[in-house]
């Protein structure tokens, strides 16, 4: 039961729930773009800062183990959400829907939604196993070579070098074919810009975070030797 475990391991469900909630969020809505001043977005980048967050925390306190782990986790959910959509677009609507009185979703509408989310899924689920990975990486080896200190710097840092790939492979399996070049490479370069400000901008709650762990939870960061390897 859950009442049975420890404050480690509640803590590790609570950011694995919240970081996969926000990858499937970020997929099912990122079909719709937005204007932001002269640039143009995806809606997905919404919950986006919520999984640097959210990954940089399970780096920390639970290892690169535990984060691997976590991110294949939330690829298999990715996975099963991309079938259940799949499967629900597939199935044929009742001729209830096309009364004239309908109030409730028809299949266009349903289809425009859900069938262009699809790409959208197949696309960040390719996207997201390279940036998820490159986090850890470097997260672990930017740890390993400040035994430990400069926490802005490995969370900025991977933060930085995950998301140039996120950005650059999703948009680009995403929308390729369906803008032209000039407007793909503009979409690119300023979701990756907000992406950059925010990850700086983010930086206070990240020690925030890290100090409620820490003080308030009383979960100590994992340490790492001279390999990168967690210490017993």
């Amino acid at each position: 039961m859950l009442t049975r475990l420890d404050t480690r391991s509640k803590l590790l469900l609570t950011l694995a729930g919240l970081f996969i909630t926000a990858l499937l969020v970020g997929d099912i809505i990122g079909g719709k773009l937005f204007a932001a001043g002269a640039t143009t977005l995806s809606v997905g980048i919404i919950p986006f800062p919520i999984t640097f967050l959210l990954t940089d925390l399970l780096n920390e306190f639970y290892g690169k183990r535990t984060a691997r782990v976590v991110t294949w986790v939330g690829f298999g959910m990715a996975v099963f959400a991309f079938t259940i959509i799949t499967i629900a677009v597939l199935l044929p609507f009742s001729d209830v829907t096309r009364a004239a009185d309908w109030k409730g979703v028809t299949q266009p509408a349903f289809d425009a939604v859900f069938a262009g989310s699809q790409r959208i899924l197949i696309a960040s689920m390719v996207a997201y196993l390279f940036a998820q990975f490159a986090d850890i990486w470097v997260f672990n080896k930017v740890k390993t070579a400040t035994h430990g200190r400069l926490l802005w710097l490995r969370a900025t840092g991977s933060t930085l070098v995950s998301q140039l790939i996120d950005t650059a492979v999703i948009q680009t399996l995403a929308w390729q074919g369906t803008l032209d070049a000039s407007t793909l490479v503009s979409l690119i370069a300023s979701s990756y810009g907000v992406k950059v400000l925010v990850a700086v901008g983010l930086t206070p709650v990240i020690y925030m975070g890290h100090a409620v762990v820490e003080r308030v939870l009383g979960i100590a960061p994992i340490k790492l030797d001279a390999q990168g390897e967690p210490v017993e």
